[in-house]
């Protein structure tokens, strides 16, 4: 009996741990994979179906840098929608304790959109997005930075 009580005290304690390394909701500052800086703070949400959604809530400025206010070379429906509150990631499904599938992401910059997989760190501080067309090995990669 002691035994059962000491490795059930282990498990609960561990919980809270593992539900924190799989949680993608909440802020997330996007880092650039070409130039390294962030270019907009997200919100990734889940959906009332288990699919997660994230939508830009602020643009981080820099120098020398204009950015759009509006997605105009974007597809419908998101065609000449403002960019800040617009959902750029939509459909992510959960794919074991940290994988993410399934998942589509708009350059509201380009306006296109590409298949995503996402990958969340051990530590639950990091996420890396992979956005590909067809194969994602011929695609990129950007993490995303969790923001208090």
């Amino acid at each position: 009996m002691r035994k059962f009580k000491l490795i059930s005290a282990l498990l609960i304690s561990g919980l809270p741990c593992f539900a924190y390394a799989n949680d993608i909701t909440g802020l997330w500052k996007n880092i650039d994979d070409k130039t390294g800086s962030s270019k907009a703070v997200l919100e990734i949400r889940q959906e009332p179906n288990g699919t997660y959604t994230a939508k830009i809530i602020k643009v981080t400025p820099r120098p020398g840098y204009t950015p759009k206010e509006t997605c105009v070379d974007c597809p419908a429906p998101y065609t000449n929608k403002p960019i800040l509150g617009l959902d750029v990631l939509t459909g992510l499904k959960a794919s074991g304790s940290s994988n993410f599938v399934s998942g589509k992401i708009l350059d509201p910059l380009s306006g296109k959109i590409y298949s995503t997989k996402a990958k969340l760190s051990p530590n639950g501080n990091r996420i890396t997005l992979r956005g590909y067309i067809g194969v994602s090995a011929l695609g990129r990669s950007q993490t995303w930075i969790r923001h208090d």
